[in-house]
């Protein structure tokens, strides 16, 4: 005999163990598999069945498999049990043991890749220029007045939309609606409720100070100039234009202004700037600079209303502050006040003592009655690092632990995480109740943003049924309590049809630490894969190509992983269509060569000179 009797029989014995827990998994949860939507019969059946599966050491079992060189893979978890029992049927006939039958209402592979498509075409819509991988684009708030900024989304390769409740109104969202619409009838909207999410509060006013910034290449260099609206205090653009900044001015001496009329200024560090008036428009100006400068109400503005003409001296109208910064550093001490006192950086005399430590507030204070000394603290998606050293009634003192050596930047509405603690924050707020309503009425999908367990699910379920509504869900994974929990989140969202779920990479790293979310990463994808579940891969996608306009080599390689989830989401960026037009080639790119986990092998195309 080609393989080992000893081998094959003890492979029998793991296989016919496994296949046995499989049926009794089934008998466990079976009333959690009656209650799901009828399209999720089968595939909450192989959920259960995938988990069965890894209720064993199965890499052992994959061992044994490897050592006698059988031709069996357990790659693919989209129909586990059909996957097991072929194999057993191979090991059967290789001992000539005798067959017997199997379960007759199983799906072949072919039938469970319909599943999936038909899923993923429900939650995610029609896919562009055959993909197999959608392009998910989350929308600023330019695109509710930009005409032309979401038809060019689109042709570079957009397949559906995101808004994020926590931004904008619903007049902005109604508007981003309207323009999706108005180009492609059938993109799915999906939008986020913003959840209760903890975040730092608000800061105290800071200098009144507007930063011109012309767009430079990577060396500096201005490759355009920064177009600036000139107009009285509170005109703002005409809408659907396009500005960098906004300058306040007189009334009067604007008037007189005229394409070819300049201003001459020296900011606040006394460098000497230049602005060109382009044109007029309604009751203001558009201008152009090239110059990076700092305007603050003490510059002087040198008018000219003509070349080599009159010239007329005037200063700014009022100006709104900037809101302050902390810059922190390690070793530092940060104060977290439970009360909404506007935050301030750390105050030190004339000899740099400290008088005052920095403090800032934050958006959940009920986390304060959860939170413990030397438990671990993050802020700014983990840019910055802390412990706590003391709890109190009113705050929290905390020691910053990592920061950049030139110090890190902490400013207001920025994330807070607190890994260890067990805050006890779930569900729905007011706000994403309120803001439901909206998405009921004009969106596809709703994100449910920090979803911890089952009973998160149910609460919003509940909140779908009292709207009468029928929505896709997208389950945004990002606490370590939701990853833990998912096998049951999922079956209990499955009630709902079409239900996907969001890998929201960056407060889940946080979360469940940055050495451990690699194989938390795959763990997760493979879950979706035997619930036959759509997966969003979201946070930090070409991240520095959408923001700066080049990519990175790491930033290649996480979209070239990225392909195996059966949607990719880009945030927000100066260069997004850039960004949307390089992930639509790499992804095409890659399916010539895996097919989700599965690596493809056509033909290699090497030089024929290989001596």
């Amino acid at each position: 005999m080609l393989f080992s009797k000893d081998k094959l029989q003890e492979i029998v014995a793991a296989l016919n163990s496994i296949i046995e827990t499989m049926y009794e998994f089934e008998d466990k949860f079976e009333s959690q598999i009656k209650n799901v939507h009828p399209n999720y019969s089968y595939s909450a059946q192989n959920l259960v069945h995938y988990l069965a599966m890894r209720s064993f050491n199965i890499n052992v079992f994959q061992q044994k498999l490897e050592d006698i060189g059988l031709p069996v893979s357990l790659e693919s978890q989209d129909n586990i049990l059909v996957s097991l029992l072929n194999l057993r049927t191979i090991v059967y006939s290789l001992l000539d043991y005798q067959l017997f039958d199997e379960k007759k209402d199983l799906l072949t592979n072919k039938e469970v890749e319909k599943i999936l498509d038909d899923n993923s075409k429900a939650l995610i819509g029609n896919i562009k220029n055959k993909r197999k991988t959608a392009i998910m684009v989350t929308q600023p708030t330019e695109a509710a007045t930009n005409e032309s900024f979401i038809s060019s989304l689109l042709k570079q390769g957009m397949d559906c939309v995101r808004i994020n409740c926590a931004h904008d109104d619903a007049l902005i969202w109604k508007q981003i609606i309207d323009r999706v619409r108005e180009n492609e009838t059938d993109c799915k909207v999906m939008m986020d409720l913003g959840g209760p999410k903890l975040r730092t509060g608000k800061m105290k006013p800071g200098p009144k100070v507007i930063h011109i910034k012309p767009k430079k290449n990577v060396i500096g260099q201005v490759i355009e100039p920064a177009k600036i609206w000139l107009a009285p205090y509170g005109i703002m653009p005409p809408k659907g234009k396009e500005f960098d900044v906004v300058i306040p001015v007189n009334k009067k001496w604007l008037r007189k202004t005229k394409k070819g009329s300049y201003i001459i200024f020296r900011d606040s560090r006394h460098k000497k700037c230049s602005i060109y008036i382009d044109k007029k428009e309604e009751n203001g100006r558009w201008a152009s600079c090239s110059n990076s400068a700092f305007v603050t109400p003490d510059t002087l503005l040198n008018v000219f209303l003509e070349k080599k003409s009159r010239r007329e001296i005037h200063t700014l109208q009022e100006m709104l502050p900037l809101d302050e910064v902390i810059f922190l550093f390690e070793g530092d001490l940060l104060r977290l006040d439970k009360k909404a006192i506007p935050g301030e950086p750390a105050i030190y005399d004339e000899e740099g003592n400290l008088n005052e430590m920095a403090h800032i507030s934050c958006t959940l204070p009920e986390i304060f009655d959860h939170v413990k000394p030397k438990e671990q603290i993050y802020f700014n998606d983990g840019k910055i690092e802390g412990i706590v050293k003391e709890v109190h009634s009113d705050d929290i003192i905390i020691e910053i632990t990592y920061a950049k050596k030139k110090g890190s930047k902490l400013k207001a509405d920025k994330g807070i995480n607190l890994p260890n603690s067990v805050l006890g924050i779930r569900g729905l707020t007011m706000k994403d109740k309120k803001d439901l309503k909206f998405v009921t009425h004009h969106a596809d999908v709703v994100n449910f943003s920090f979803v911890n367990n089952k009973e998160d699910v149910s609460e919003l379920l509940h909140e779908l049924d009292i709207l009468k509504a029928d929505l896709g869900i997208i389950l945004k994974i990002e606490t370590k309590d939701g990853y833990k929990n998912l096998p049951g989140i999922l079956l209990k969202a499955m009630e709902n049809y079409p239900v996907g779920v969001m890998i929201a990479r960056g407060d889940l790293a946080i979360e469940t630490g940055w050495k451990n979310f690699a194989i938390i990463q795959e763990e997760m994808l493979q879950l979706c894969e035997a619930a036959h579940v759509p997966v969003i891969w979201a946070t930090q996608v070409l991240e520095n190509l959408a923001k700066k306009g080049i990519p990175t080599r790491a930033e290649i390689t996480d979209i070239a992983m990225a392909q195996r989830a059966d949607c990719v989401m880009l945030n927000k960026g100066v260069y997004i269509a850039k960004a949307v037009r390089m992930l639509d080639k790499v992804i095409r790119k890659m399916q010539r060569i895996q097919k989700g986990k599965i690596t493809i092998l056509p033909k290699l195309e090497f030089s024929e000179d290989v001596h």
